[in-house]
């Protein structure tokens, strides 16, 4: 990582003074880089007028649950875990292209449930420059909820985050991007807690095996691995392959193989055709598909 070059530096105080003058702020806060990052500059700038809030559903790996946690003890942050319910949603276990809609939009909706309760001013979620590459309709449903996005108004990108990050002492700093376990599954595979669950124990074990940066995509009684381009020749070895096999089958896997393209952002969005893409307008930067 490079040394912190006063322009993030600046970006940050701007940050910083945009928290200050938000009010008391609800947090979404996965125990991700970007969340944590947020969660921790709120934390400065308001003190125990920000609540960073934690979803709790088969969606979210555990392990996401445990940074969260253990980041909000370290660093003294407001912390509180929510219930949500996705799963009852038929438009979301569907898994079509907007499945992040209905996600974004029960966890924005408990949030504000959160926050008509407990006396708080706004809502803020990690979106940041970087994020207005891919397809995410997560976004159309925080722009419905007028949830903040300080680190994008700040126009933070995630490698500023990951150096401002790693200043601040954060343990996730340089975490691979990680998003929800749904995200495993290709559109139009019903979302259910069984292959949540064996995504989330097949990564994990792939994780065991030394990979840092996996994918486990779910294809029915075929698991896809998608491993790190930088560690995909290990990867490749004939030994490793066996031991990826024998890891991932008793998990219920008939066929186990490695893509030899390796991991790539959204790689599941590859199928998406121009007319099936949802447009969707993020705050002051048109459109992202």
């Amino acid at each position: 990582m490079n040394r912190i070059e006063q322009q993030t530096l600046e970006k940050q105080d701007l940050l910083f003074g945009q928290l200050r003058g938000a009010g008391r702020l609800l947090v979404a806060f996965s125990g991700g880089v970007d969340s944590s990052y947020l969660a921790w500059a709120a934390t400065k700038a308001l003190g125990e007028d920000c609540l960073a809030v934690t979803a709790v559903s088969p969606s979210y790996p555990q392990t996401h649950r445990d940074m969260a946690e253990r980041i909000a003890s370290d660093f003294e942050i407001p912390h509180q875990f929510i219930e949500t319910s996705e799963m009852e949603n038929p438009a979301y276990r569907r898994n079509a292209p907007d499945r992040c809609y209905f996600c974004k939009t029960e966890l924005f909706d408990r949030m504000e449930n959160l926050l008509s309760a407990s006396n708080f001013d706004a809502l803020a979620y990690g979106i940041n420059t970087d994020d207005r590459g891919d397809f995410r309709p997560g976004h159309k449903a925080a722009e419905e909820h007028r949830v903040l996005s300080p680190l994008l108004d700040a126009n933070l990108c995630k490698s500023e985050i990951r150096l401002l990050s790693r200043e601040a002492g954060l343990p996730c700093w340089d975490l691979p991007a990680s998003a929800c376990l749904a995200s495993r599954l290709p559109y139009g595979t019903e979302v259910t807690v069984e292959r949540l669950s064996q995504v989330e124990q097949g990564e994990q074990r792939l994780r065991d095996l030394g990979f840092s940066q996996v994918r486990l995509r779910h294809h029915g009684e075929v698991a896809r691995i998608e491993i790190d381009p930088a560690e995909l020749k290990d990867g490749l070895r004939p030994d490793q392959m066996k031991r990826i096999s024998e890891a991932i089958k008793p998990l219920g896997f008939k066929w186990v193989c490695v893509d030899l393209d390796g991991y790539r952002l959204g790689s599941l969005n590859e199928v998406l055709s121009s007319s099936q893409t949802i447009s969707l307008q993020i705050p002051g930067q048109g459109s992202a598909s």
